[in-house]
């Protein structure tokens, strides 16, 4: 299995429950497909370099996952229906950075 990090961005009209409940449902189809959930990382609310659709701040989440590479067409295709997110990204990054936390980037407040 290989170590796999997601970030996903969410419109900050959402409530935290509604993120929370996004979250679970990917971490599910992780579960789903044989992978392991890691570290999960709540941003909060970050302002865009530029605007992305319409919007110029979003809500950021980062989680982690070890699995099989079948597993990110899967959460690919999860995140991509779900109306909830503006944007998503999946990277594989090096086993000795699964389980680390990185430190959210700063905000600009």
């Amino acid at each position: 299995m290989r170590p796999y990090e997601t970030m996903v961005i969410f419109g900050v009209d959402l409530e935290e429950e509604a993120i929370r409940g996004v979250i679970a449902k990917a971490l599910d189809v992780v579960k789903a497909n044989g992978g392991e959930p890691g570290s999960i990382d709540y941003w909060g609310r970050r302002r865009f370099a530029y605007e992305l659709k319409h919007r110029w701040e979003g809500y950021y989440v980062v989680f982690q996952a070890k699995a099989v590479p079948t597993m990110v067409a899967e959460l690919d295709r999860f995140l991509s229906l779900s109306d909830e997110v503006i944007r998503h990204r999946v990277v594989t990054i090096p086993p000795a950075q699964y389980g680390k936390t990185r430190p959210p980037a700063p905000s600009e407040s």
